[in-house]
């Protein structure tokens, strides 16, 4: 029986009570392993002071898991180093805060390769391989090197930047000539993919064969665009919730203001928080009439708090944030709100649905799954405007947002000043057609139209051959 074999750096599968604190993709990557009798496999989140390769092994909601501790070094180097301060940085575009450190990349092979070997005794000949994101790109080469002939895939969660880009990176060949070792590889966009291709044409000197298949290195890989969604059913469920109500409850109970704005994004540079800032303090600014009529509400968890990037935006957030209500607040309201902590997915669903507008301006997004949560929390009868980043990957998908250029403070608010002033037949036509594409391009569809085009691989390739 063929099983599915899930990799990621963490493992979060459900674990049934307060299922409503993990992410829809944990959900669709747990109902899938359910279906094939699979297993999930990663880091602990743990480290230790010498590696040692136990495998720590537990069944969660009919979920196998399978985890590792990390040496302290491979955490440094490995996940600090190469995955935060070298790859995220460089494909969201920032080359300028990108750290080269040759011990990074010796950190992130070696972490990999102590993945591959971990795990290469678990897995069976029919067993299908899907790895996830950019921790693990050469986890293929790795696992291949130990014999391993089983279809793998990979699908990379955030933007696979343009080849200008991309060429900046150190060793940039040797990470493309790993990807080889896959199947199958998936990007959020057709915009990621195609910036992938140039790269593959134009530097690897490979060639096209067919409409997605690529030769390269002495391989062949198969590319597509599976753009990831949320788990709609389940938000649905999560929106009718008493906890969900209440929170909704609690955010339209105040009288001091008659709109809510929100935002919900990690604490990151990627996000554009403080263009975001400034551009409500410019509405603020140009729109006096409006400045009581509105508060702003920005829930922004920290991470990665060791990396001093993260540490530096903070700060300027922090500013950011002080200076507008010094400016506009009065002593019986303030305009902003801006929040440092997580909060469930069913409290966030009650926050999204009291909101009058939803600010998703991230500077660069493989996909933003907020936007579309957003949009799936909405009254059907008097729904909310989504503003959204033109360079998110979810802008190719929901069209009908107000989309906007995220580095223009100004474009922002004129974008929240058009979005409070739209009239409800407006509303009610974008978010009708936002809704639909929710729906339909869901997690579920994302994750079947992956792991189809996996099981399909190694027929295409026969019939290609033959």
């Amino acid at each position: 029986m063929t099983r599915l074999i899930v990799v990621s750096n963490r493992v979060n599968p459900p674990t049934g009570a307060g299922e409503e604190s993990v992410g829809g993709l944990a959900m669709a990557l747990a109902a899938a392993l359910r279906e094939y009798s699979g297993l999930w496999f990663g880091w602990s989140g743990q480290s230790t002071p010498t590696f040692t390769g136990q495998l720590s092994m537990q069944k969660i909601e009919g979920v196998t898991a399978a985890t590792i501790d990390l040496e302290e070094s491979d955490v440094e180097e490995y996940y600090n180093g190469y995955a935060n301060k070298t790859l995220w940085p460089l494909f969201h575009y920032r080359t300028d805060i990108a750290a080269y450190d040759r011990a990074f990349n010796e950190g992130y092979q070696r972490a990999n390769r102590r993945f591959a070997e971990t795990l290469r005794p678990l897995i069976e000949p029919d067993d299908l391989i899907w790895i996830h994101d950019y921790h693990l790109i050469p986890l293929a080469r790795e696992l291949r090197r130990l014999g391993l002939k089983n279809r793998m895939g990979f699908f990379l969660h955030v933007p696979w930047p343009a080849y200008q880009v991309f060429v900046t990176l150190p060793g940039h060949r040797q990470l493309v000539e790993s990807m080889f070792d896959y199947d199958l590889v998936g990007f959020q966009t057709e915009d990621y993919r195609q910036a992938f291709e140039e790269y593959v044409l134009s530097e690897a000197g490979g060639e096209k064969v067919g409409d997605d298949l690529f030769k390269a290195f002495g391989r062949s890989v198969r590319v597509g665009a599976f753009p990831i969604g949320i788990d709609a059913p389940d938000f649905a469920r999560l929106i009718k919730t008493n906890r969900a109500r209440r929170m909704r409850d609690l955010m339209t109970a105040c009288t001091v203001f008659r709109h809510l704005i929100v935002g919900v994004d990690r604490l990151d540079y990627s996000k554009g928080l403080e263009e975001r800032f400034t551009g409500f303090e410019r509405f603020l600014a140009a729109d006096p009439d409006m400045r009581r009529e509105v508060l702003m509400l920005q829930i922004a968890p920290v991470s990665r708090e060791s990396v001093e990037a993260y540490q530096e935006i903070r700060a300027r957030l922090d500013a950011i944030s002080g200076r507008i209500n010094g400016e506009y607040a009065d002593v019986d309201w303030a305009p902003f709100r801006y929040v440092n902590k997580n909060y469930r997915r069913d409290e966030l669903a009650g926050i999204y649905g009291a909101a009058r507008i939803g600010l998703v301006t991230p500077l660069r997004d493989g996909m933003n799954l907020v936007a579309k949560e957003f949009v799936a929390s909405q009254n059907p009868e008097d729904p909310g405007v989504l503003i959204l980043s033109r360079f998110a990957g979810a802008a190719r998908q929901m069209k009908e947002a107000l989309l906007v250029n995220p580095n223009s403070p100004d474009e922002i608010a004129d974008a929240i000043r058009r979005g409070l002033a739209m009239d409800k037949p407006e509303r009610i036509r974008r978010w009708s057609a936002l809704f639909d594409n929710v729906q339909r391009e869901d997690v579920t569809a994302w994750r079947d139209a992956f792991v189809d085009a996996l099981k399909g691989v190694e027929e295409r390739r026969t019939a290609l051959a033959s």
